[in-house]
């Protein structure tokens, strides 16, 4: 069992994975699309991900506003999560995705990234912070 992290964007999916014992999120990929609405080879990457991983379920960044509401960017997330569950028939939490951006961010700058190339990076990375905070929270539970 794993469980696979999402950070949705208007052109990409951060993607990572959790390890089977549930401790640690290893970020795999960014997916990039041309349009926003053009999803059907997204979900497609995600699906044979999915399988490849055999994940059981999947945990997508909610990217809510710092002071708890939520705006444009929720709806979007809210319709590709049930997008998502038709396609994968996986459970989908949406998690809390306040400031992980920024986060990642920092850990490319800390690293010595080139800004030129952190797009490439930064939605891989904060996919691996979303699923990390979940699988944090369910350690702390046990």
């Amino acid at each position: 069992m794993r469980i696979m992290g999402l950070d949705y964007g208007s052109k990409t999916v951060g993607v990572a994975v959790s390890d089977p014992l549930l401790l640690t999120a290893q970020g795999l990929e960014v997916i990039t699309r041309k349009s926003e609405n053009k999803l059907r080879q997204t979900l497609a990457r995600i699906e044979t991900l999915i399988e490849e991983y055999e994940v059981d379920r999947i945990v997508l960044g909610f990217p809510k506003h710092l002071d708890n509401s939520q705006g444009e960017r929720c709806q979007r997330t809210n319709e590709f999560k049930e997008k998502l569950e038709q396609r994968c028939a996986l459970e989908v939490i949406l998690w809390d995705e306040r400031l992980t951006t920024i986060a990642a961010d920092r850990v490319l700058d800390d690293f010595g990234v080139d800004r030129m190339n952190r797009k490439q990076h930064i939605d891989k990375i904060a996919a691996t912070f979303i699923l990390q905070g979940y699988l944090d929270s369910l350690n702390m539970e046990s």
